[in-house]
């Protein structure tokens, strides 16, 4: 039976690419329902009672129904339920960068760790934060998804320099990765 379970969730995940369907959750205004014990981990890790949530399927599941509000807390959302969870700093992770076409006219991806994949670039902007360059992306419905050190590192070698900053293009748009120091 748990096999048909993970099956069904694995069926639902691959249909939605594990990124959120930024129009169906946004559309759910259900009334809170109160605080879940699930927890983001800073790494993008997921844990319910303090246990890690180890079914890829399961937290893809959950990523596909989460949300940050004006709040600026963090829910789970179904047209019917609206739950409460803990983020360290941000839901999501990307896990790789990768480009099709040529840096001049081509459009970055990111990877994210559930499975999604979105364009740099427009509403998917790229942002540092304070002194340690921790980058991370927008995404819709208030999330935002921190870049590993590899995926922050593929965008810096495939860089140019111009004015002493790293910039990379993708979709035409020119995006600033930040000073470049002599």
């Amino acid at each position: 039976m748990a096999a048909e379970l993970q099956g069904l969730v694995d069926s639902i995940v691959a249909s939605t690419a594990g990124l959120p369907d930024p129009q169906r959750v946004a559309s759910w205004s259900p009334p809170l329902s109160g605080d879940i014990p699930i927890e983001i981990h800073e790494d993008g890790s997921w844990a319910h009672d303090g246990q890690l949530i180890k079914r890829e399927g399961l937290v893809r599941l959950f990523a596909s129904l989460l949300r940050r509000e004006d709040d600026g807390e963090y829910y789970l959302v179904t047209p019917a339920e609206k739950w409460r969870i803990t983020v360290a700093r941000h839901p999501l992770v990307a896990i790789d960068c990768d480009r099709s076409g040529n840096n001049g006219d081509g459009t970055w991806y990111v990877l994210l760790n559930t499975g999604g994949r979105c364009h740099l670039g427009e509403e998917f902007c790229l942002h540092t934060e304070g002194n340690d360059l921790k980058p991370w992306v927008s995404l819709p419905n208030g999330l935002s998804a921190q870049l590993t050190r590899a995926a922050w590192y593929r965008l810096i070698d495939a860089s140019t320099v111009f004015g002493g900053r790293a910039q990379i293009v993708s979709g035409g748009e020119t995006i600033d990765l930040g000073p470049v120091e002599a």
